[in-house]
């Protein structure tokens, strides 16, 4: 659990308290990872971590610390964003793996990763389920 955990920690709690909308991907973003903890674990780090400092990983120090007495309901959406924000950032890693077939019929010529992850995310003609999955999973589409 420390290891997930530390996949966002920093970033997700700073962001906790800045809303943003529900993600459309099958993942869920960083932003709105940090809006549904803040809303679900927001009472628990208030009431068990009060004045710990948001880097560092201090906050999942805390809970970690205090687990017997963090809200199930934390609990559960932790797991669950950690699942997905891993899923997404394997998703990210591997996407050109995956896309590498579809990239080179379908942007022929198309030069630098960027342009080429820009081209698969606008076309429609990707035939291979795995590469759309994969794009949408890495929060791209």
């Amino acid at each position: 659990m420390a290891r997930r955990l530390n996949i966002f920690a920093g970033a997700v709690l700073m962001a906790a308290f800045g809303a943003m909308g529900v993600a459309q991907a099958q993942t869920i973003s960083f932003a709105d990872a940090a809006t549904v903890l803040a809303k679900d674990c927001g009472a628990d780090i208030k009431k068990l971590c009060s004045g710990v400092n948001l880097g560092n990983n201090q906050i999942q120090s805390c809970l970690e610390r205090h687990q017997a007495k963090v809200s199930p309901t934390c609990t559960s959406t932790l797991a669950s964003v950690t699942a997905s924000i891993e899923q997404r950032l394997a998703a990210q890693a591997v996407v050109f793996k995956v896309c590498g077939g579809d990239a080179a019929t379908i942007c022929k010529g198309v030069k630098g990763e960027a342009h080429i992850l820009q081209c698969l995310i606008k076309t429609t003609r990707i035939d291979g389920g795995k590469c759309n999955q994969a794009i949408t999973d890495a929060g791209w589409r």
